[in-house]
């Protein structure tokens, strides 16, 4: 490595002194990749060139989890003409609230003895934002989650998870405009007061008394002495969106003042009737965050094609699709100085995209022999909080509807030192584990998208119609 970079430092002071004597021609084709330096195309010793790639649509089974505080996506697109249906729904547990500075627990329903009467169960979610169509109407129904489920207190599951079993009817459900979620909604209790960005889902009263049943013994049916003992009782709530309405809607479970299932009710104390709540918090682990995708018309075409060359890609975030890109001219390329290799990628027009827009960072990877996949480490490099320096590695979507990765080294590795030529992989995940440097077995994580299930884009693949279009690796370099 450290060869290679004194001969690239010597080659660029030789072109700049060269550059002082001589008018050369400019690039021509702009180039934001960072304060990296490119010596002016000449044709005699800076070239240009551009590979045409090989790309293909796959399904991308991958194994990504939920993760405590990420916020869920919930709802139901039925009509995207591009890409086909997607539905999602929430799986999570919930525990009594700890008294305030203890972790102990209490019965919260003032003692078993009170003349106590159920006045309302709500389900509360912190809103956090929404993808698609935000004034089609949705319908989300809440269930129990089944005892002999495989839910558990204490896991994150796969995105493309089986739905878990229920038990029982309904406990409640809500339909709704997703942009109505921003509107200020006025609470009457004691004293008036107003919420925003909170999805209020009216539950059955006889789950509250249920709750208000539960011993308060160290037995097996003491459920409020322990989280673990109240999970044995009640395993959790799923909330299953109905197949209508064109769009997703975000809430994070992690948020305790607006994300809480409230038990209000009435109890007489010292012979005076009282109004309280008690409220039930999703504390711990024990999510998941189902999201079923059905393919259709476009997208379901070109996944489903004998075609190993897509003139198209159908890029469908995750959990979703990825587009393979190999670039057999790099095989075959004489030893240079490759000052700088971009993968260019180009958005198509398409359908309802701007209803479902476009994801706003894709990322790029590779894959080997045994399908195991690794970083662009050479390209790539992360903060220490995790963050992707998109500026200098590339992937965000730019104003001229094209997405573009700065993979000079990796090409410059496989030019000079016969590196395998691995197929490139291209998708649009929520997070994704790089290496941070080569050779390194340090791995840190990188979040890409802000949501799961956030964006859907056509793109045009290494045949298209218009090689001007098509995706291709641009590569200025110099012959040794």
């Amino acid at each position: 490595m450290k060869k290679y970079h004194e001969i690239l430092f010597s080659s660029l002071i030789a072109f700049f002194i060269l550059n002082s004597f001589n008018s050369c021609k400019k690039i021509n084709e702009a180039t934001q990749l960072g304060d990296d330096l490119i010596p002016p195309i000449d044709n005699v010793n800076t070239f240009e060139a551009s590979f045409k790639t090989v790309t293909n649509n796959v399904l991308f089974n991958d194994s990504t989890k939920v993760r405590f505080n990420d916020d869920f996506a919930l709802g139901n697109i039925s009509n995207d003409r591009e890409f086909g249906q997607t539905n999602a729904s929430m799986y999570f547990n919930i525990v009594p609230s700890n008294t305030p500075g203890s972790t102990a627990k209490i019965y919260p329903f003032f003692n078993k003895d009170s003349n106590l009467v159920i006045d309302s169960v709500i389900l509360s979610l912190s809103y956090r934002g929404n993808y698609g169509d935000s004034i089609s109407m949705q319908t989300v129904r809440v269930f129990e989650i089944s005892q002999t489920s495989e839910f558990t207190s204490d896991s994150g599951y796969k995105f493309n998870h089986p739905n878990f079993e229920t038990v029982g009817g309904q406990l409640g459900s809500k339909t709704f405009a997703i942009s109505s979620l921003n509107d200020s909604i006025p609470l009457v209790r004691k004293d008036t007061v107003k919420v925003a960005n909170v999805l209020r889902i009216r539950l059955d009263n006889l789950l509250g008394q249920r709750f208000a049943s539960y011993d308060t013994t160290k037995t097996s049916n003491g459920g409020f002495n322990s989280d673990s003992i109240f999970f044995k009782l009640f395993r959790g709530l799923a909330i299953k969106s109905d197949a209508s309405g064109n769009g997703l809607a975000y809430f994070n479970l992690s948020d305790p003042a607006k994300t809480k299932l409230t038990i209000y009710f009435k109890v007489t104390k010292n012979g005076v009737i009282d109004t309280t709540s008690a409220d039930f918090l999703h504390l711990t682990n024990g999510q998941a965050n189902i999201i079923n995708r059905t393919p259709a018309n476009g997208y379901a075409s070109y996944l489903g094609n004998a075609t190993a060359d897509d003139d198209k890609i159908y890029l469908q975030s995750q959990p979703g699709s990825f587009a393979s890109v190999k670039i057999p001219e790099l095989d075959n390329f004489p030893n240079s100085i490759v000052h700088l290799a971009e993968l260019i990628i180009t958005k198509l027009p398409s359908s309802q995209d701007d209803i479902f827009l476009a994801p706003p960072a894709l990322f790029l990877d590779k894959v080997n022999s045994l399908d195991t996949a690794y970083s662009l480490f050479d390209d790539i490099a992360a903060s220490s909080d995790g963050s992707v320096n998109f500026g200098s590695f590339g992937g965000l979507l730019r104003t001229n509807n094209t997405y573009r990765f700065n993979i000079t080294r990796h090409v410059q590795s496989i030019i000079t030192k016969k590196d395998a030529n691995n197929i490139l992989r291209l998708y649009a995940p929520l997070r994704n584990i790089i290496y941070t440097t080569t050779g390194s077995t340090t791995k840190r994580e990188v979040s890409i998208l802000p949501r799961v299930a956030f964006g859907r884009v056509l793109l045009a693949g290494g045949s298209y119609v218009d090689p001007s279009l098509g995706m291709r690796l641009r590569i200025i370099y110099s012959k040794l």
